[in-house]
């Protein structure tokens, strides 16, 4: 099937990665940030109807998504009190800072750390800390996406990945996919909502929308 966008480096695709899009499967490494069962729902931009994430409600997608993918290396983020999935050999964490974030305000703490979920082998590169420090989008930002990543952090994330083809099934605002591109590393997207395939494609064509921070 045609893809939705496609350039030297990048495919995306529009459409369930589980039913209609399995192109993704014949990639080589898998970078994603799936819906992972926190039921994220963000209401705070005045005036618009709240965002919620298709599939979030549980860690089903997330589990079958990841068991077709197998035993190869693969990263995934995560939340702390979300059952993780199964055979993680490493746990990153990304800190966004000092933004205390939301959570429950009758904490005097806020989340604001993600944790990254690391599968199989064949990572590459220097040895460093599993904490790895990048402020997290700005609000005005995550009008277009509710749970944007910071290219940079993809980058780090994918210099330490085995060579080939990266995979995400779940590309939501097409961080991993303008990262990988960045480096210059071939990368195949799946995105099941129509809008967000439109943010990714401008991104990847650098169009007109300002995503300097995301």
């Amino acid at each position: 099937m045609k893809p939705y966008y496609q350039d030297d480096y990048v495919e995306l695709y529009h459409g369930d990665c589980l039913t209609e899009h399995r192109e993704w499967l014949e990639a080589d490494v898998l970078v994603t940030d799936p819906p992972y069962g926190m039921a994220y729902e963000s209401g705070w931009v005045k005036d618009r109807p709240s965002q919620a994430i298709s599939g979030d409600k549980t860690v089903e997608v997330r589990d079958a998504a990841l068991a077709k993918w197998g035993d190869r290396p693969a990263i995934a983020f995560g939340k702390w009190n979300v059952e993780r999935p199964a055979n993680v050999r490493a746990r990153l964490i990304w800190s966004k800072g000092n933004d205390p974030g939301m959570g429950d305000l009758n904490f005097p703490w806020g989340n604001s750390d993600e944790e990254i979920y690391v599968f199989g082998k064949g990572f590459v590169g220097k040895r460093g800390p599993n904490v790895l420090v990048h402020n997290k989008p700005p609000v005005s930002n995550r009008e277009a996406h509710p749970t944007p990543k910071p290219i940079a952090l993809m980058e780090r994330l994918i210099e330490k990945c085995p060579p080939g083809v990266i995979a995400d099934p779940f590309a939501g605002s097409g961080a991993t996919l303008v990262a990988a591109k960045n480096l210059g590393r071939k990368a195949v997207g799946v995105e099941l909502e129509e809008k967000y395939c439109e943010i990714i494609a401008k991104r990847l064509s650098q169009e007109v929308l300002d995503f300097t921070n995301l």
